[in-house]
């Protein structure tokens, strides 16, 4: 769940939240599943529900659109010559009655904005010759109401490891393009000069202009998304590779990329091995699907070993939970024995893992099987400090993990606990095995838990540091299978990604 990567913004970033890409020119080996280890599915449901702000995206293309200035000339009987410009134009009173969006199987995502009306203003000035070589010259404010049809075809390009969106293949159809001039006090036959000759250049421009911007538009909310992604699977010295195992699918039904998913730590670097992912094993049901391999869960267990991040300390009143989980004349007796009287507040315990965790992903759960020392140390007033317990224990736990309001549960079914070393100040030839039994019975039942109620805390809250929760995330399940992770989830509109975006990039 960690590892989920942040979902779609607006159409144009439907395929991009989704999928990075290879070095350019892409290439990939004959058998890209094998060097799969991220795998990401949204369905056609989410395309639709993220289509539904399709508008404000659009509306924004129009409006950042610059366009330039429109000059030409006519030559009219009686008048000479009559030359034109059409200066400061700009969009006012945009809006879309209606938006759609198709998945066309092994080609692009073709959106179509139908009954698009706007506005345009702007300043026409023309002057004009007469038969005496008079020249006038005059200037009037203008509008031209419009309705347009829009329609986008977006394909997808590989370029320096990231996906490019090409809208290039956009254009616009023009239903109605009325001229009026102020006040509508001009002669007759200028503002049909203008209206017959203009519009035909007009629409040229209008849709040189518009498709321009909605192409860098596109590229910019699929470098944004890719950004956010890229932050998302990074923390610290520790980052997943993106980058494209094979081309992005589109099918009629959804779109599906596939992610080498190798971490990458300091000078450390993953290595390929055999991943097991087919398209058959993610259904169409749900919006949001991600494969994860276990593969990639072991190099991320190894990347934070490495850091130093397995280690965490308890003292205090969490220690006093621990040894006191059952009041017991065994427990009184072993609790006396290993912190010689000293308080829980100035007693410490220190856990840290002395080898890289191995993760194995079954029907059952994710297994982590791991070895771990354990020392407490006392620190009696007036004297020095003092070990009184080492101990190393590989232990093995099947956990089954689910996310809810917001949060990462994490829920331990089993586990198994073998001594590998034991030292212990009260009792050291070993002879005495209460000590023993009592601290096996305690790492069960309230060891194991509260380590993993730490590492719960600790990634809720590195992935709320990411902006997790801000998304509306609906019925998420966690499936584990034989060899991977599967992440479904349906979601609602993110809209504080397109608000972001809109307000920082634009």
């Amino acid at each position: 769940m960690l590892w989920m990567g942040r979902m779609g913004l607006g159409t144009f970033g439907i395929l991009l939240v989704l999928v990075h890409a290879s070095a350019a020119p892409c290439e990939f080996g004959s058998l890209p599943y094998s060097t799969t280890g991220i795998v990401c599915r949204i369905t056609k449901p989410a395309a639709l529900l993220l289509n539904q702000e399709t508008a404000r995206v659009i509306q924004a293309a129009f409006q950042n659109a610059r366009f330039p200035n429109i000059t030409g000339e006519r030559s009219m009987r009686l008048l000479g010559k009559v030359a034109y410009g059409l200066t400061n134009i700009q969009v006012n009173d945009l809006s879309i009655a209606q938006s759609e969006v198709e998945l066309q199987e092994d080609d692009a995502i073709h959106i179509t904005i139908k009954n698009m009306t706007a506005v345009f203003k702007g300043t026409l000035t023309y002057g004009y010759a007469g038969a005496l070589f008079l020249k006038l010259f005059h200037s009037v404010d203008f509008e031209i109401d419009s309705s347009i049809d829009l329609h986008i075809n977006i394909n997808l390009i590989c370029q320096k490891d990231r996906v490019a969106a090409d809208a290039s293949d956009c254009y616009l159809t023009f239903h109605k393009l009325t001229l009026h001039l102020q006040g509508d006090k001009e002669p007759g036959w200028l503002k049909q000069l203008f209206t017959d000759f203009i519009s035909f250049t007009l629409k040229l421009v209008l849709k040189r202009e518009v498709c321009k911007e909605i192409n860098s538009l596109a590229q910019m909310l699929a470098n944004f998304v890719l950004d956010l992604a890229e932050n998302f699977v990074q923390d610290g010295d520790i980052k997943v590779d993106l980058s494209l195992a094979s081309d992005p699918v589109i099918k009629a039904n959804y779109l599906e990329s596939h992610h080498k998913g190798l971490v990458q730590y300091k000078n450390y670097s993953d290595v390929f091995s055999n991943r097991v992912f087919s398209p058959s094993l993610l259904t169409e049901s749900r919006m949001l699907y991600f494969w994860l391999s276990e593969h990639t869960f072991n190099s991320l267990a190894l990347a934070a070993f490495l850091d130093k991040r397995l280690a965490l300390t308890i003292r205090g009143e969490k220690l006093q939970v621990l040894f006191e989980m059952e009041d017991t004349e065994a427990q009184q007796k072993a609790v006396q024995m290993i912190f010689q009287g000293t308080s829980y507040n100035n007693s410490v315990a220190k856990v840290w893992s002395l080898a890289h965790p191995q993760i194995s992903v079954l029907p059952e759960g994710t297994v982590v099987k791991s070895l771990v020392a354990v020392e407490v140390s006392i620190f009696p007033p007036g004297e020095e400090p003092l070990v009184v317990l080492y101990m190393e224990k590989e232990i093995m736990v099947t956990i089954q993990a689910a996310y809810a309001e917001k949060k990462l549960i994490l829920h331990p079914l089993d586990s198994r606990i073998e001594f590998k070393a034991f030292r212990c100040a009260a009792d050291p030839s070993g002879n005495d095995p209460s000590i023993r039994n009592f601290l096996q019975t305690m790492i069960s039942a309230v060891g194991i838990p509260e380590v993993i109620s730490r590492i719960e805390l600790a990634l809720t809250s590195l992935m709320n540091s990411k902006g997790l929760h801000l998304f509306e995330i609906k019925n998420p399940e966690i499936i584990t299978r034989k060899g991977y992770i599967i992440v479904q989830l349906d979601f609602g509109f993110p809209n504080h990604l397109l608000l972001d975006f809109l307000e920082t990039r634009l």
